[in-house]
């Protein structure tokens, strides 16, 4: 049952126009962290080892993903259970068997996959931008798949609160609001110390994930809290199916 439930949320994605959304999400994200082309010296230096061009192109994606993903996860998860507050979705899948926790599950399970593909997409197309334009200094493969997974799980996280209080709040524009915060907390996250970053979970994790940044002209590396993210990764998956399955109890 579970499987034809999530072959279901694909098939109205069709309707709700949800690849488009992740397409914006992927473009916006990509055109921010191609603003490192733009800075004074950046295509001067795309030879230059001491200059660090990846390191350069990778703080732009950590700054776009945390801009753009809180706001477009918000509209995406309010999109996809939106649909049901206004059909009588939850009742009628109810009496084909499938409860609000497990319709709440097979929603996150269709547009997880989606949102996985579509942020490991945007990370590789920054890379690709910065092959072909000629960067030649060797890639840093382990900080740049690190912040990738960590975005991955971040995003995951996110979308799952918002998929929560999407389907608890019938008023979509309480999420859509606090998609909008999200976006304010995750790069205030950025200037945070670690330990205060840690208390807003997921937005300020945007910030623990990031593995460089910029210091007057140059970069400096700085020391992801890969452990943190593990651990927000867990407690979201916990408490997910925790939430689902009170949602279950409560419409027995």
């Amino acid at each position: 049952m579970m499987a034809r439930a999530v072959a279901n949320e694909f098939a109205k994605m069709r309707r709700l126009r949800t690849v488009p959304v992740l397409a914006v999400m992927v473009i916006g994200v990509v055109t921010l962290s191609s603003y490192a082309f733009t800075t004074p010296g950046f295509m001067d230096s795309l030879e230059d080892p001491a200059a660090h061009p990846w390191q350069r192109l990778l703080v732009g994606l950590a700054f776009a993903v945390p801009l753009v993903s809180p706001i477009l996860l918000a509209v995406l998860a309010s999109r996809q259970v939106d649909i049901e507050h206004q059909g009588n979705g939850w009742l009628l899948a109810q009496t084909s068997g499938l409860t609000p926790g497990r319709l709440c599950r097979a929603k996150f399970a269709a547009l997880g996959a989606l949102l996985v593909t579509a942020t490991l997409v945007q990370s590789a197309l920054v890379a690709a931008l910065g092959w072909a334009a000629g960067i030649t200094v060797e890639f840093p493969a382990d900080p740049w798949l690190g912040y990738t997974a960590a975005a991955v799980v971040v995003n995951l996280v996110l979308l799952a609160l918002h998929l929560l209080l999407a389907a608890r709040v019938a008023n979509q524009l309480v999420g859509l609001g606090i998609g909008v915060l999200g976006v304010f907390v995750s790069l205030s996250s950025t200037g945070m110390p670690p330990w205060l970053s840690h208390l807003f979970p997921p937005w300020g994790y945007y910030a623990l994930a990031t593995p460089v940044d910029i210091a007057g002209s140059g970069t400096i590396a700085l020391d992801p809290h890969h452990l943190s993210v593990l651990a927000l990764a867990i407690a979201g998956a916990a408490l997910f199916l925790l939430a689902t399955r009170l949602f279950d109890r409560q419409e027995a």
